[in-house]
């Protein structure tokens, strides 16, 4: 009855409010669910992802010649480590057709391509991370946007009734409060989500490194002998 009686109030609170400060909780319920979608999204991507170049690593152990990296990357095809171990051997086929005689020049350019395709894995990963720390910033300085022009018209409204009852002033402030709480509600979980996710990339990135070493380790036995 007690939770029912402050979701009444709450819900009476945000109906009296002026357009302003409903559009601010509207912005502010729209930025939650982003969050939330955004983070929900890269999580189940995320646990993808290390599972498949777990996986990829795991296999990669006892390969020893390109046949056996290109088998690999023929059992795991749909996946993002499948994909970079296709797109790498792919380069290197262009490489030995074009300069057949060119070893260390071949390996040079294998070496970049490994490292500039580990970089844009890594920022892949990164992507749509920004979208929860710029709402976990602004989600507060929104509620506190909406506080203060809640304010602003609740003393306006003590001095048209020329009264400082609390009975003027209770609803007013408590309006006005209620985009702070609003905002730190998306804010606090944003923040969360952000280092929680920021901290899974780095995982990756790890992971991600560790791949195209063994692969650079394969390749250079390859080119170089």
């Amino acid at each position: 009855m007690f939770d029912n009686l402050i979701g009444n109030t709450l819900w009476h609170l945000v109906y009296n409010s002026d357009w302003l400060s409903k559009s601010v909780l509207i912005t502010l319920f729209i930025m939650s669910v982003l969050c939330w979608t955004v983070f929900l999204c890269k999580f189940i991507l995320m646990r993808l992802r290390k599972r498949d170049i777990r996986r990829v690593q795991d296999q990669l152990q006892a390969v020893r010649t390109l046949n056996d990296v290109n088998a690999v990357a023929a059992s795991c095809a749909h996946t993002m480590p499948g994909r970079f171990l296709t797109q790498t051997l792919m380069v290197l086929s262009t490489l030995e057709e074009l300069q057949p005689d060119k070893t260390r020049r071949n390996w040079d350019i294998m070496q970049y391509h490994l490292d500039q395709t580990a970089d844009r894995l890594i920022a892949d990963e990164e992507s749509y991370l920004p979208v929860l720390s710029t709402c976990a910033a602004v989600a507060t300085l929104l509620g506190l946007f909406g506080t203060v022009w809640g304010l602003i018209h609740a003393f306006i409204s003590i001095s048209e009734r020329q009264s400082a009852d609390i009975t003027v002033v209770a609803p007013g402030i408590a309006a006005a409060l209620l985009t702070t709480l609003a905002g730190l509600v998306v804010a606090i979980p944003a923040l969360i989500m952000y280092n929680y996710l920021l901290n899974q990339v780095r995982k990756i990135e790890t992971q991600i490194v560790g791949l195209a070493d063994k692969v650079s380790f394969i390749m250079q036995q390859a080119l170089l002998g």
